[in-house]
């Protein structure tokens, strides 16, 4: 039987490369909405966040997802990622 191969992608805080199921995807659309892939396939820019809450305060002070979504990033949007973290 053939093995599945493991997506690997990198954390735009930590620069670690993790597999894709590790990480959180943050996608901005054409419209210029912010929105949290948890499916990992929405169209939009994405960027990599791991599913920590230390990382998640290290995105928030250094506004890291600004720089690579190239738009500014609502608090609602870093309240939700808190909570996903928190149910995983």
């Amino acid at each position: 039987m053939k093995t599945k191969k493991i997506v690997m992608r990198s954390c735009v805080v930590t620069r670690e490369k993790l597999p894709k199921n590790e990480l959180l995807r943050i996608v901005r659309t054409k419209e210029g909405n912010v929105i949290v892939d948890v499916t990992g396939k929405m169209n939009g820019r994405g960027a990599y966040i791991k599913k920590d809450l230390s990382v998640l305060e290290k995105a928030k002070n250094s506004k890291i997802l600004d720089k690579h979504l190239e738009i500014s990033v609502p608090e609602s949007i870093y309240e939700e990622i808190k909570n996903i973290i928190n149910i995983d």
